[in-house]
């Protein structure tokens, strides 16, 4: 049985090893997705390492009845599946905060607060021969902190588009 178990770890982290791929230093675009409004986020990333990097975003929305920012730190983990693609996946929080001003049936509706949150990250992305990179993932992601939801989750489904450099 411990033969097994080893062999398995070592099975593992040879995968790990050998999916490897040198991701580039920087990435610069936008994450266009819906969660609660916000449709699109200046996202950045920066390689810690060979396959390895941490992401920030940053949502704005501005609207007749709604305001608000949202800022995200993402740690991610990089693993190539063939050629340009890879798959990622991630851990992080942010902070946000928000305004409501409407009006519903002649009555006044108020609302602002500040909320943290937690999140995962799980996509996959490919890299063009040109500096370009285009992904799609998931980001769950649970709040904290104030009423911003009525549940304190919010799954966060994005296209991105980036330029490597």
């Amino acid at each position: 049985m411990k033969k097994l178990i080893l062999s398995a770890v070592m099975l593992v982290g040879l995968a790990f090893a050998s999916n490897a791929q040198e991701i580039s230093k920087n990435a610069l675009g936008l994450r266009l997705g819906d969660n609660d409004g916000f449709g699109a986020e200046i996202s950045y990333q920066r390689a810690l390492g060979s396959n390895n990097r941490l992401e920030v975003d940053l949502g704005i929305r501005n609207n007749d009845h709604y305001d608000s920012f949202k800022l995200v730190g993402l740690y991610q983990w990089v693993w190539n599946i063939d050629g340009g693609f890879n798959w990622y996946a991630g851990v992080g929080g942010g902070v946000g905060s928000y305004s409501i001003d409407k009006k519903h049936n002649d009555n006044d509706f108020e609302s602002s607060g500040t909320y943290f949150l937690a999140a995962g990250n799980l996509g996959i992305e490919y890299n063009f021969d040109i500096p370009l990179m285009l992904s799609l993932d998931i980001r769950p992601e649970l709040y904290f902190g104030d009423d911003f939801r009525d549940d304190n989750f919010g799954p966060d489904i994005a296209l991105g588009i980036r330029y490597q450099f």
